[in-house]
């Protein structure tokens, strides 16, 4: 109890550390004379009524400090006073928070009462080790028949989702929830539109998913930094559940709006825009936020997939390909599959994942070659079928496969909230090459 104290004391900030704005710039402000350091929260008093608005350091410019805030900066005027708060930003973690719906700060949006969490964590913590990282070795099945089999996924990858806007993002997420064979789920909405957040959870997450959930969200009206932190919030969560032994899935939707997120904070700090005017720490940070994911030092582990909207259907845009060299594999949303009615309309063809090989057998990966190799000769033919110039028995693989084409989009088809075991989806995929008279 003592030794309680004496830390206490020791901690305890014996002068205030105070300064003034001079300055706002958009969602930026301006503090001379505030002796504080990148990271540390700082408050600023609005008015008579006890209110106060909490900003954090972002940068310094000369000898001001730049701050950006955690809500609007209505009520702030030249000369307000500043005050070092010596705080961080930290995440509510423990176990009542499975089940519910929190924001950024950890506050229930749900409203089903407020939140006791078990402790506050910081939120910028480091990846385990590479040394000390378990290896991957066991198959994550996610209850998506055409991600299981012929994408299978190992406990502890992280996959990239790729998609543009409207063919189906959120209904596959949703799937995936319901069907996961995960301990429970980290679910993060960055920049989501407040209507669809209440959608997400009611419809695709529904309540059986939103029982071993926990739900973190920063709509698209939210200050950037809020919306940042958020995603950090979702990690530290997962992080939490990892170092007790649970096998976490973490799902983000998504990591392009965190990045976007991430550039009008750098711009506004100052930072030179490079590619498509995303700023230098954009690259550097994704990469750090992802390696918190992973197998863990012990039993746990968090297998995560961030969804990345992919502008203009374009897979070479730059935060779209640093971030498929970033991930482990990933899962590509066609608009064309999704125009034909088929769901969820993953183009296996342009899918991949990293650790396939790892937690497979010989026979399945043979049964995953084969009809990938046929789906391959269907697509390079595509334009004369669909013009009428094939001609039947020039190529006898190429016939089987026209043939079989119905039954190879019913078998990739899934309805929602139809989850199946992963051996039910390769008893199928046998079956599906046996009737095409493939090797199975």
């Amino acid at each position: 109890m003592v030794h309680s104290l004496v830390a206490a004391i020791e901690r305890a900030e014996l002068v205030e550390r105070s300064g003034r704005i001079t300055q706002a710039r958009g969602q930026f402000l301006e503090a001379e004379g505030l002796a504080s350091y990148v990271g540390e929260i700082c408050e600023i008093p609005l008015g008579k009524d006890g209110r106060r608005l909490e900003a954090e350091v972002v940068g310094f410019a000369g000898a001001r400090a730049l701050l950006m805030p955690y809500r609007p900066l209505a009520g702030i005027a030249m000369g307000s006073p500043v005050l070092a708060t010596g705080r961080t930003f930290k995440a509510a973690v423990g176990a009542a928070l499975v089940g519910r719906v929190i924001d950024a700060f950890g506050q229930p949006i749900d409203g089903r009462g407020p939140v006791q969490p078990d402790a506050w964590r910081d939120c910028h913590a480091q990846p385990p080790a590479a040394m000390q990282r378990s290896r991957i070795g066991e198959v994550l099945e996610t209850g998506v028949k055409a991600i299981d089999a012929l994408l299978t996924l190992a406990r502890g990858q992280r996959v990239g989702l790729f998609a543009g806007s409207g063919v189906g993002k959120s209904t596959l997420l949703g799937m995936v929830a319901q069907g996961i064979r995960a301990d429970l789920n980290v679910i993060a909405l960055i920049g989501e539109r407040g209507r669809e957040v209440r959608e997400f959870v009611e419809d695709q997450l529904g309540p059986e998913g939103l029982k071993r959930s926990v739900v973190v969200v920063a709509t698209a009206d939210e200050p950037a930094l809020v919306r940042v932190k958020a995603a950090y919030v979702a990690t530290t969560i997962a992080e939490h559940f990892r170092d007790e032994g649970r096998a976490v899935m973490l799902t983000m939707d998504s990591l392009t709006r965190f990045a976007m997120a991430r550039r009008e904070i750098g711009l506004a700090a100052g930072e030179p825009p490079t590619a498509r005017g995303y700023t230098p720490s954009v690259f550097s940070e994704i990469p750090q936020l992802c390696e918190r994911c992973g197998p863990g030092t012990g039993a746990g582990s968090i297998s995560a997939i961030y969804t990345v909207l992919v502008e203009g259907d374009d897979l070479n845009e730059p935060v779209t390909d640093a971030i498929r060299a970033t991930l482990d594999g990933h899962i590509v949303l066609s608009r064309d599959i999704a125009s034909s009615g088929q769901y969820p309309a993953i183009d296996v063809l342009k899918s991949i994942s990293r650790l396939f090989s790892s937690v497979t057998t010989e026979a399945e990966q043979t049964q995953v070659r084969t009809l990938l190799g046929l789906l391959a000769l269907y697509e390079r033919n595509r334009a004369l079928i669909e013009v009428g110039a094939y001609k039947p028995q020039v190529n006898p693989r190429l016939d089987i496969v026209v043939q079989a084409m119905p039954r190879i989009q019913a078998f990739l088809a899934q309805a929602t909230g139809a989850p199946q075991a992963r051996v039910e989806s390769m008893r199928q995929l046998k079956a599906l090459l046996q009737a095409m008279g493939s090797p199975a």
